[in-house]
């Protein structure tokens, strides 16, 4: 491609038809606390600076969040965690995301995950991801300034560690192994820092704090360096 995917060709995609079926029967039926939105019921995009030092990498869109908004991690108590925290690293104008006209800007991250559309329980299978891909790997090759990959929970941290290798690039023999707030140096150089997802099975029950999750994002802008250093 010449340039980045388009953002009809990510939210026009139908190459899942479980997915499909799903987003737009969410879409449709809705929730009662949502009954007035017009839902998205698409393909989500990924989200922020084209120009990123950052790369945030998630599992896939919640039914009732990113699938009713139209933006990554919006509309849930999962973002609502995560841009707080990119808000405290200096990644964020604003500590808030509530649809795609609230005034949130990203500066040096992007945000992006391992499937585009709402998967029933929360859950694309392999072959989904797999068909998901290419927007991926395209992604990875136009981010010329990466230097730290957070991923949030295991799924994404396999899924970036499978794209370097479809792309060429060399991973550490044996591979590194997921852990929260750990960081591994790969040829590029970029970190690779597991964290664990901020969802609410993992928020509600204390796996997951705020402060934990401050110690991820103070870790990658630590690495990264003041926002001025890009200039």
């Amino acid at each position: 491609m010449a340039s980045w995917p388009s953002f009809a060709e990510i939210t026009s995609c139908r190459r899942c038809p479980r997915l499909v079926a799903h987003r737009e029967d969410v879409a449709e039926k809705k929730t009662r606390r949502f009954q007035e939105w017009d839902y998205w019921g698409r393909p989500v995009p990924s989200f922020g600076d084209r120009k990123a030092r950052l790369l945030v990498v998630g599992l896939a869109p919640g039914a009732h969040g990113s699938n009713r908004t139209g933006r990554m991690f919006t509309g849930d108590r999962s973002g609502d965690w995560l841009f707080r925290a990119l808000h405290r690293a200096g990644f964020a104008n604003q500590a808030t995301s509530t649809d795609r006209n609230d005034g949130l800007r990203l500066t040096d991250c992007l945000i992006t995950a391992a499937a585009h559309c709402a998967p029933p329980g929360n859950k694309p299978t392999p072959e989904e991801m797999t068909r998901c891909r290419p927007y991926f790997l395209d992604e990875l090759q136009r981010l010329k300034s990466l230097r730290v990959v957070v991923c949030l929970g295991q799924v994404g941290f396999r899924m970036y560690l499978q794209a370097r290798k479809e792309l060429g690039l060399e991973n550490p023999k044996p591979a590194p192994k997921f852990g929260h707030c750990k960081s591994t140096e790969l040829a590029g150089p970029i970190a690779l820092i597991g964290s664990y997802h901020p969802s609410q099975q993992n928020t509600f029950t204390g796996r997951l704090t705020e402060e934990m999750l401050d110690e991820v994002f103070g870790l990658a802008r630590k690495l990264i360096g003041p926002r001025s250093a890009r200039q």
